[in-house]
């Protein structure tokens, strides 16, 4: 006998019932909310450093899968550039992206992550000590005893900065003599000592200062950077080779109440997308400024000059004056430096006694005629 298999009216019932219950549930997402996180940088949006800047943040966002999105703003949409540091303290931004040179008001010794000739380093060098040979303690040291409760990354090493950019060539060490003349950090001190009148104006202010007559000469940083801010429209002659920025970095700031919210992986991801960008950022150097300094000598009729080795060593003796007068004066600056010493005599020597000279290479295949670039 075969069996009847129509549901009575009390089965019936019984699935309705389910089906009606599982469609009034509610739908349980799996999806988690980005954290958002508000920086500023203290660059004009056309520069190449407010690039750096958004590359971080996209790099971060990207290896988060989107549980992390940073939002890069340009210099002044929230703060003036140089109050960045005490923005990203207060909480106003929950990050930001500068130079520790720009803090020089604070405590000199911040300076030291850029300004001067570091002992011979190279920009790579100074981030070593930063990392490995004390730097990284002694700058928390410092931000700890300004009551500024932030995490600083240090990263990105730039490439040597020129002199500047002058109306007239400058040939020695008396023509600096007077001169209305843009830097910031211990430069400014270097430069007064030079006998400039120095005015340490933010990046985007330089170029209309220069046009007005406000400024015979200004220093920036690179040649991707001189030419967006417009530099070849107001001046002809830019000098090459200093000592004044010769290994100088980046920052990467956040708010450290912010940032000790976020997951342990999230902060993961942000460790590891500094030191990634900080290889990125010194490759893209390497491309964009060799392809500008062409554009600047051949399209902007740019002229070139090697800073002459008489005002290089003046620059190295007006360093030690400043440097004797601000360890004097402040005793971190003085650990800072010593730090610096010690790390650049061991460090430097190992470089210098290793590394070819990268120069005579380049002179046997392209030096014309057997003239030396």
């Amino acid at each position: 006998m075969t069996e009847n298999k129509t549901p009575n009216r009390r089965s019936l019932l019984k699935g309705a019932a389910v089906a009606a219950g599982a469609m009034a549930a509610p739908m349980v997402s799996t999806a988690q909310t980005a954290t958002t996180l508000r920086f500023q940088s203290t660059w004009p949006s056309k520069d190449i450093f407010h690039e750096y800047a958004t590359d971080f943040a996209a790099m971060v966002n990207r290896m988060s899968g989107g549980k992390l999105k940073i939002e890069v703003l340009a210099a002044g949409s929230v703060v003036p550039a140089f109050q960045l540091l005490d923005a990203v303290n207060k909480g106003t931004l929950d990050g930001g992206h500068g130079v520790l040179a720009y803090w020089y008001g604070k405590n000199s010794a911040l300076a030291l992550w850029g300004s001067g000739p570091a002992f011979g380093m190279d920009p790579n060098m100074v981030l070593a000590w930063h990392q490995y040979g004390g730097g990284k303690e002694l700058l928390q040291d410092i931000y700890k005893s300004l009551n500024i409760d932030v995490v600083s990354y240090v990263y990105g090493p730039m490439p040597t900065q020129p002199l500047g950019w002058f109306k007239k060539p400058i040939a020695k060490v008396s023509d600096l003599k007077g001169l209305k003349y843009r830097t910031v950090g211990l430069a400014v001190d270097v430069f007064t000592e030079l006998g400039c009148a120095v005015n340490p104006l933010p990046g985007g202010e330089i170029v209309p200062a220069l046009d007005r007559g406000l400024l015979d000469a200004a220093e920036f940083n690179n040649a991707t950077s001189d030419r967006i801010l417009g530099f070849p429209d107001v001046a002809k002659n830019c000098m090459l080779q200093s000592f004044h920025q010769s290994g100088e970095q980046f920052e990467i700031l956040f708010n450290k109440t912010k940032l000790n919210t976020l997951p342990a992986e999230l902060r993961a991801i942000i460790d590891s997308a500094v030191s990634a960008s900080s290889a990125e950022m010194a490759w893209k150097a390497i491309e964009r400024n060799s392809k500008d300094y062409i554009e600047l000598r051949t399209k902007d009729k740019v002229n070139f000059y090697k800073t002459p080795d008489a005002i290089l060593r003046a620059q190295l003796d007006a360093w030690d004056k400043v440097i004797a007068k601000k360890s004097a004066e402040n005793p971190m600056f003085k650990k800072v430096l010593d730090s610096q010493r010690a790390y650049a005599q061991r460090a430097g020597q190992w470089q210098n006694d290793y590394m070819v000279d990268f120069k005579m290479a380049y002179n046997h295949y392209f030096a014309k005629k057997g003239k030396k670039a």
